[in-house]
């Protein structure tokens, strides 16, 4: 008789929605980012400054966030960044001042620094290793979706309301969503009551046997764990995608804007186009790298799909917009597709003790990619005139990440149920 696994239909769709609010919210200035700029007297490189400033912020809750996630509750400790982040996000669409509006965006950053550590840890809490590939990207699609939702309805706020409405009313739903989170999360199988006998055994079983195969690492001192040149391999690895991830994600409108006249509800709609496709990306990828259970050969070829793609549409452009587009449109199926087997490796191959501290360590210096890829195509941009030398730039890093990641050490056969 089969397990019952009733944690895919539980826990996988309300956190999907927690990090799809937050994800919004970091994210829709890309649309308004002209129309802000314009308004507050904002050059592209301040622009591309106060959008990536965020990621500054964001560095001070991730080591802590997944340590007290792991040894506390992540439950309760996403429930306080849940209020604090609609907050932040709320006064972004308040200020008044380009100075006031890079503050905010870092308090935002700083608000929202935790979740993403402390999610993954209680992924980690509830599904095994032959799943958690799959459980990260499901959750992960929260990226791709929160584009392809709210890019359409952003710009239609947008053109028919302005940003201060667009950001203000996006930015109050995490008030809305922090009582489900309440309702509906536990943080381990043994605290929920919705979860059957048969389903809680197995992972109780199961998880505590694959992380009994890793605790033989502890008696190691804990900053040397942390510090390991495998956490660290990792972290420029992941500073390198989310370089590509954000900088083409953050300027692709103003790109699009300055191809084509078009209104703001069809860059909207355009911009949606590429993330239906990354969706698509991370499903499939995510699945083969649990079926064949192998992780570094799936993220290294996903991220070379990425570099590949952007750099043919950077020399495309040129010639053809609606072949760059095209291109552009494939290249995060392998840029944000490498993150499902990507975050599988920290907690299947470090000790319990510090895989949440260590995947915080991961996000938060990684995700300083998320301010340099902007600042270095606003910076591009502002002394080219265009974006293909920054766009460039980002398809490089892509292809160096596929190189790093031929070092990275992993599991290769992860138990399976």
């Amino acid at each position: 008789m089969p397990i019952p696994e009733k944690r895919w239909q539980h826990i996988i769709p309300v956190a999907f929605i927690m990090y799809t609010i937050a994800f919004v919210d970091r994210t829709n200035i890309s649309l308004a980012l002209p129309s802000i700029s314009h308004e507050l007297h904002m050059n592209p490189e301040q622009a591309g400054s106060a959008a990536g400033v965020f990621f500054w912020g964001y560095l001070l809750l991730q080591i802590p966030g997944g340590h007290l996630a792991e040894h506390w509750s992540a439950k309760r400790f996403i429930s306080i960044l849940l209020v604090c982040w609609g907050l932040a996000a709320v006064a972004c669409g308040l200020v008044h001042t380009w100075r006031e509006f890079w503050v905010m965006r870092l308090v935002l950053g700083i608000a929202e620094g935790g979740v993403w550590p402390a999610t993954l840890v209680l992924l980690a809490h509830w599904f095994p290793r032959a799943e958690r590939a799959r459980a990260n990207a499901y959750w992960m699609l929260c990226l791709p979706t929160a584009v392809v939702i709210s890019s359409p309805v952003s710009g239609w706020i947008l053109g028919r309301w302005g940003w201060r409405v667009m950001l203000v009313s996006e930015g109050a739903i995490p008030f809305v969503w922090l009582i489900i989170w309440i309702i509906f999360i536990a943080d381990r199988p043994h605290q929920a009551n919705w979860i059957s006998v048969e389903e809680r055994e197995f992972l109780e079983t199961t998880l505590e046997r694959e992380g009994a195969e890793l605790d033989f690492q502890a008696s190691e001192p804990y900053l040397k764990l942390l510090l390991r040149p495998q956490v660290l391999l990792l972290v420029l690895i992941y500073f390198l995608v989310n370089s590509g991830n954000y900088g083409y994600l953050f300027w692709l409108p103003s790109a699009l804007h300055s191809e084509k006249r078009l209104s703001d509800l069809v860059v909207g709609i355009l911009f949606a186009i590429p993330f239906i496709v990354t969706g698509i990306g991370m499903v499939l990828i995510s699945r083969h790298s649990d079926k064949v259970h192998e992780r570094r050969r799936h993220v290294a070829r996903a991220l070379a799909w990425g570099g590949v793609f952007l750099l043919a549409s950077v020399l495309l452009s040129p010639h053809s917009f609606a072949l760059s587009f095209l291109a552009i449109t494939l290249v995060g199926a392998g840029s944000f597709g490498s993150l499902g087997p990507f975050w599988a490796i920290p907690s299947e191959t470090l000790p319990r003790s510090v895989s949440g501290s260590a995947m915080g360590l991961i996000n938060a210096l990684g995700n300083l990619g998320g301010y340099f890829g902007p600042v270095i195509v606003g910076y591009l941009n502002k002394r080219t005139g265009n974006f293909v030398y920054g766009f460039a730039a980002l398809g490089a890093g892509f292809i160096l990440g596929t190189m790093l990641t031929s070092l990275v050490k992993t599991q290769r056969k992860p138990a399976v149920p």
